[in-house]
């Protein structure tokens, strides 16, 4: 059994990340973080390969099983996060959040959306502090 983190290099990433730590070792299952992204070349929704390094120290060193996966390949990261879900049996999925304003409450952005609407599995979503 596994349980899934998206990540992307913001605050709320980290905090999914953090998360997922606490989450496979209270489960006692593995992790697979996965940061994806359609685009290739420059992008912000891709982790640079200092943060990939950092990513890879703090899984090395939290105790649990983990794995980094990162894509830009073409696919959403909707898409490959649901291939995932299926071909490593996720039992959960966490995502982060970030902070809305009042009028951006009555949405929720539109990958967590269309997550939320899309895998088979469970979802948490966290804050970032």
């Amino acid at each position: 059994m596994t349980i899934l983190v998206a990540y992307v290099p913001r605050p709320e990433g980290q905090a999914a990340l953090d998360k997922g730590i606490e989450m496979a070792r209270l489960f006692n299952q593995d992790l697979v973080v996965v940061n994806a992204s359609a685009a290739t070349g420059d992008n912000e929704s891709i982790a640079a390969e200092a943060e990939v390094k950092r990513i890879e120290s703090q899984l090395a060193a939290s105790g649990v099983k983990a794995e980094f996966m990162q894509f830009a390949r073409g696919n959403t990261p909707v898409e490959e996060i649901e291939t995932l879900v299926k071909s490593r049996h996720a039992t959960m999925l966490i995502i982060g959040l970030r902070k809305r304003s009042p009028v951006g409450k009555l949405f929720l952005g539109s990958v967590a959306q269309d997550i939320l609407l899309s895998v088979s599995c469970p979802v948490l979503a966290v804050k970032a502090q």
